[in-house]
């Protein structure tokens, strides 16, 4: 299954990358996922501990599991500004 993957903020400066789209095997979670990011962008599991998960426009656990087409937002800890 296809999902798309966005990073934001210092992320994007972490995977050189604004997005990525993915095939994930059915049943596959966000901590699925993170494993994929992880194994792709070793630097990015500094974040692991503060890293927010969103699919589409909702914050999500890393249990949540991956649908068809889904949009998956990575971004660093909500900063101030």
């Amino acid at each position: 299954m296809k999902v798309r993957v966005q990073f934001f903020s210092r992320l994007r400066d972490v995977t050189r990358s604004e997005r990525l789209d993915l095939d994930m095997k059915e049943g596959a979670t966000v901590s699925d996922l993170l494993a994929e990011l992880f194994a792709r962008f070793p630097t990015l599991r500094v974040w692991e501990r503060s890293i927010l998960v969103g699919a589409g426009v909702e914050f999500v656990d890393r249990d949540y599991v991956l649908r068809e087409g889904d949009e998956i937002s990575i971004m660093p800890p909500v900063q101030g500004g």
